[in-house]
């Protein structure tokens, strides 16, 4: 059974899995491994959380010693036992060309910009998030401003040239942020703030330049890769989340599965 818990509750309490306890020196010591997370503190305590339910489930099937750590040939060993992931078939792979056909693109860019509300330790998320938001309509109703509100309120570099982030393409930025800007074919002032692990970005599509279609043969095994991967992640969320629902947490900053059917 799971002792679920609020985002913020529990965050100055060790956490527990099973018997086991993680303590707060052992997450602060992990956060410095997620100061791209959004949260790093959760983050930290979350990692910590499935590194143990892994650990002991390896303990329990005998691959190492009751006290020892989950190395990564052990961790290896241990997925490879519990774990059935299917590799995708050609079928698979030609289908997912076909329907993100705007992915394999040669020389697509896009010229943007972007009002940055970054992610501090000083300011409460929902508040940053509100501030994003009461600019965006700003935005909506005089998109003339971008230029002075970028100057104002975005907290990157670019901010002392407007927001401009000048020509982007494929593989330039994060992915969240990527997606904002490639799959869709809107300009101006997007609708919709975009998240990544930095904070909330403004974002204006200045002008977009068209590529070229990459032949299927030629990425057809790039797709493959992608597609076993995604499955395989899939696979292990939905296995960490089974142990979870089967084990005693406390202040773990983790969902628990309901039942051996994972959505």
């Amino acid at each position: 059974m799971m002792n679920a818990i609020p985002h913020d509750e529990g965050s100055e309490l060790p956490a527990r899995v099973n018997d086991v306890e993680i303590g707060l020196a052992a997450i602060e010591a992990e956060r410095g491994n997620h100061a791209d997370d959004p949260d790093p503190a959760r983050a930290a305590r979350r990692a910590l959380v499935v590194h143990e339910l892994l650990r002991q489930r390896a303990v329990a099937l005998g691959l190492i010693e009751q006290h020892a750590e989950l190395d990564d040939d052990a961790l290896d060993t241990l997925l490879a036992r519990e774990l059935r992931v299917p590799e995708p078939t050609p079928e698979d792979c030609e289908r997912y060309y076909a329907q993100h056909a705007s992915r394999f693109v040669r020389n697509e860019l896009v010229y943007a910009s972007h009002i940055l509300f970054a992610v501090t330790d000083r300011v409460p998320l929902a508040l940053l998030r509100q501030k994003a938001e009461e600019t965006l309509r700003e935005l909506q109703q005089a998109p003339d401003t971008f230029e002075a509100l970028a100057r104002q309120f975005s907290n990157c570099p670019s901010a002392g040239v407007g927001g401009s982030l000048g020509q982007l393409a494929r593989g330039d930025t994060v992915p969240e942020f990527e997606a904002a800007l490639f799959d869709c074919t809107d300009t101006g002032v997007l609708a919709r703030l975009v998240r990544t692990r930095f904070g909330f970005h403004l974002v204006r599509v200045d002008q977009r330049v068209p590529g070229q279609p990459v032949p299927y043969e030629d990425v057809a095994g790039d797709v493959a890769r992608f597609l076993g991967e995604r499955v395989r992640h899939k696979a292990i969320q939905q296995y960490v989340s089974i142990l979870a629902s089967e084990a005693t947490l406390e202040n773990a900053a983790l969902e628990a599965a309901t039942s051996p059917l994972v959505q």
